[in-house]
């Protein structure tokens, strides 16, 4: 039988998912490094960062029942990387420190160094060494980097609906074959029941009698 609820992979073995993990550690880290543990900023950031990353965990499991909330999910996770973006951006004009530009000096290294497996194996080490505004621009080049991911993201969850359809239509689809064939294999005078004789008419009684007159036949004698 074929089933039509399929799995939707190993979605920690993504890069999306692996670059939402680094966004959410790296800003726990973040909080407790530089921001008042009174300010309600704490609360704001964690969610936000956390918010990314279960959001497209969820969409990921709910994806082969429902490929709506699965793209809704993962449009969550985008708005609330936006969130957190401004919030990284704003400590930065609150406490006069720098927002790196494209065209900054060690912009182009970043975005580079950021992509590597070097980094996604070390972040942990390097986010206790670097200062705040270290820390901000490498998040924001971060959360910049994981938008462009997730809107691949979502561009492939809208072609796949388009190709495959909705969970609905597919169990529909599901039903009918199924129903069918359990027609089909009921009604023995049916071609397409496995059962029925290619050929038929190749078929010979078993009370046909040979003709001895027919050279032919295999039951004549010489």
């Amino acid at each position: 039988m074929d089933y039509f609820i399929k799995g939707n992979g190993n979605f920690q073995s993504l890069q999306v998912y692996k670059i939402s993990l680094v966004i959410s550690d790296g800003t726990e880290i973040f909080i407790k490094k530089y921001i008042d543990a009174k300010s309600r900023t704490v609360d704001q950031m964690g969610q936000a960062a956390r918010s990314c990353k279960q959001n497209l965990v969820e969409g990921s499991e709910v994806a082969p029942t429902s490929k709506q909330m699965e793209m809704k999910l993962t449009n969550v996770a985008r708005a609330s990387l936006s969130e957190l973006l401004e919030d990284y951006e704003d400590y930065l004009r609150f406490n006069n420190l720098e927002i790196w530009g494209k065209d900054h000096p060690r912009i182009k290294r970043l975005r580079s160094y950021l992509k590597t497996e070097k980094f996604l194996n070390e972040y942990q080490k390097l986010f206790q060494k670097i200062n705040a505004e270290e820390f901000c621009n490498l998040m924001i080049t971060l959360i910049y980097q994981e938008r462009y991911l997730i809107d691949g993201l979502l561009k492939r969850q809208q072609k796949r609906f388009l190709e495959e359809g909705g969970f609905k239509e597919n169990l529909y689809k599901a039903r009918t074959k199924f129903r069918n064939n359990q027609s089909n294999l009921s009604n023995p005078n049916d071609p397409s029941n496995p059962n029925f004789p290619n050929n038929p008419s190749s078929l010979s009684s078993p009370n046909t009698p040979s003709n001895p007159s027919n050279p032919s036949s295999p039951n004549t004698l010489p």
